[in-house]
């Protein structure tokens, strides 16, 4: 009897257990319900936020906060300030802290290339307000200490910049300040009195810079700031005091200047692309706070190391003796100077009418005429056939063994050498403009093959110690026998052949090549080769006259 009863007594318990089991258990469901439906909406929408950011759509990503219009400008300033290459949002944390109130954690990672990461942890509040659930705006739930009316950047950083010098170990160029005169309409009550007192300041060292050349520019562009001209800084602190003219602003910028102004060369863009380039290696980059003040505030980065000066092959002695010797034609003009043994290129030199046309001398191919007869003789003498029955293509052979068309990567340096076919030159890029015959061939082109005859072989070309120019066209050298027979031709042509004007500078090799109204010279002397075009020479030995007038100058001790 007492089994029993207490059998039923266990029973009842059991069923008692069971029953507040499930009771518990229904009561933590439709309460878990609850929680996470509130839950669910105040998350969702800070993971649409982090979504909208992870996207970079600043009004998405502001429409989730309590003050859209200012978090919108607050985001689309951050991402366009730190600009990056890839960005990742990630919520590391929710917490529900009741029916009106919740906390959030976000990781970000900023990548602005390789090794240059910003990573931070951000926190924020999420409030159920009228309108629902909304991030509380505060700019600093974006960056760490955004508040304030910081903004923040992503700045690259550069250590001293390196120099360049010449091969004679000399300064070539340097970072220097330049100071551009300016004229500002919005500030200059009176544009006339302005450019003449303008005028009369600079007439010491920039005397072509007139009151109507100003006035022209500005009545041009009646609303745009008008640049009257560039100074050094030893021009412009000369000037400085007299500067303070109504409506003449000064902004200086640095850039990369010749240290001696006689020195104009094509080859000064190609050495500052180096320069650039040496720069881009080592620069270091920082991400910075800026305050309403302009201060910064790093927050992360790293100062690169400065770069290596640079060895430039220019020969500043022989660069400016070039440059006497081709401003002494009036129609467009170029000399190339290398250096057969290293393939340096030691000079480089365009008159004022060549330079209106672009890099002639590197770039500026020219109906070659005359001036494959020494190719043609190379490629007949190694097939045993006369130089009239060649195709185009062996002409192209023998022309890659003398330096043309071997489409040479030099760092720095854009050029072209020759052109047998329209499919290598594109014939649109002649640059002369005047006439799309072909073969064509550049006064960089003739000097590599004045320079390959000197040397026994093609030359790799530079123009930076230690950066030297590459190619992928197999060309084996002229044989031996070949290319003497091409210097004995060069000889001849000195002693008593077209060049003989020109006999008088000992141990000369030299040719003369004529196409139309263009005359060229291209030899070498010791152990430096050279090209000198002239386009629409207004006299047959105007070409001859400038090679004779190089080697005059060059003769003339260093000034």
């Amino acid at each position: 009897m007492v089994d029993m009863e207490n059998g039923r007594s266990l029973a009842r318990r059991k069923n008692y257990v069971i029953a507040l089991s499930s009771g518990v258990v229904l009561a933590v469901i439709l309460g878990s319900c609850v929680l996470s439906k509130d839950k669910s909406e105040a998350q969702s929408v800070v993971d649409e936020f982090v979504s909208a950011l992870n996207e970079g759509d600043a009004a998405a990503a502001a429409a989730q906060t309590s003050y859209p219009n200012a978090a919108e400008s607050a985001i689309q300033q951050m991402f366009d300030g730190l600009n990056p290459k890839d960005t990742t949002f990630d919520l590391t944390q929710f917490m529900d802290l009741g029916p009106k109130t919740g906390f959030f954690s976000v990781a970000a990672a900023w990548r602005f290339g390789e090794d240059k990461e910003w990573n931070y942890q951000v926190q924020g509040g999420v409030r159920n307000l009228s309108v629902g659930w909304r991030i509380s705006w505060d700019p600093s739930i974006l960056a760490p200490d955004m508040g304030s009316g910081r903004t923040v950047r992503y700045d690259r950083t550069d250590a001293a910049p390196p120099r360049v010098f010449d091969a004679t170990g000399a300064l070539l160029l340097n970072e220097q300040t330049i100071n551009a005169i300016t004229l500002d309409p919005a500030t200059m009550p009176d544009p006339v009195a302005t450019t003449r007192r303008l005028e009369e300041v600079l007439e010491p060292v920039a005397p072509l810079v007139t009151s109507d050349m100003m006035m022209a520019e500005l009545a041009a562009d009646p609303h745009e700031q008008v640049t009257a001209v560039l100074l050094r800084d030893q021009d412009y602190l000369y000037l400085e005091e007299d500067l303070n003219i109504p409506g003449v602003i000064v902004i200086k910028t640095p850039k990369l200047i010749t240290a001696d102004r006689r020195i104009t060369t094509p080859l000064l863009d190609p050495l500052r692309n180096v320069w650039q380039a040496n720069r881009d290696v080592t620069a270091g980059w920082a991400v910075h706070l800026v305050d309403p003040r302009g201060t910064l505030i790093p927050q992360a980065g790293f100062q690169g190391p400065p770069g290596p000066d640079i060895h430039a092959t220019i020969d500043s002695h022989i660069q400016l003796a070039s440059e006497e010797a081709v401003v002494s034609v009036g129609t467009p003009a170029a000399i190339v100077l290398i250096q057969p043994s290293t393939g340096a290129v030691l000079a480089a030199a365009q008159n004022n009418q060549a330079m209106e046309e672009g890099s002639i001398a590197f770039e500026g191919l020219y109906p070659a005429g005359s001036n494959l007869d020494l190719v043609k003789k190379a490629a007949a003498l190694q097939k045993g056939v006369d130089p009239s029955s060649l195709s185009i293509e062996e002409v192209d052979k023998a022309g890659n063994q003398l330096g043309l068309g071997m489409n040479w990567k030099v760092p720095g340096l854009d050029h072209q050498t020759a052109a047998f076919t329209a499919e290598q030159s594109g014939v649109s890029k002649v640059m002369n403009r005047k006439s799309s015959d072909l073969p064509a061939v550049t006064p960089f082109g003739m000097a590599m093959v004045a320079a390959s005859i000197a040397r026994g072989s093609a030359p790799t070309p530079v123009i930076v110690h230690g950066q030297p120019g590459s190619t992928e066209v197999e060309a084996e050298p002229l044989p031996a026998h070949v290319n003497d027979q091409l210097r004995g031709i060069m000889r001849d042509s000195v002693v008593r052949g077209g060049a003989s004007y020109l006999k008088g500078h000992p141990d000369l090799l030299a040719m003369s090549g004529v196409s139309g109204d263009d005359r060229w010279v291209y030899g070498s002397r010791g152990d430096l080769a050279f090209a000198i075009f002239v386009a629409d020479a207004d006299g047959g030995d105007r070409a001859i006259k400038m090679t004779d007038k190089l080697f005059r100058e060059m003769a003339k001790p260093p000034n």
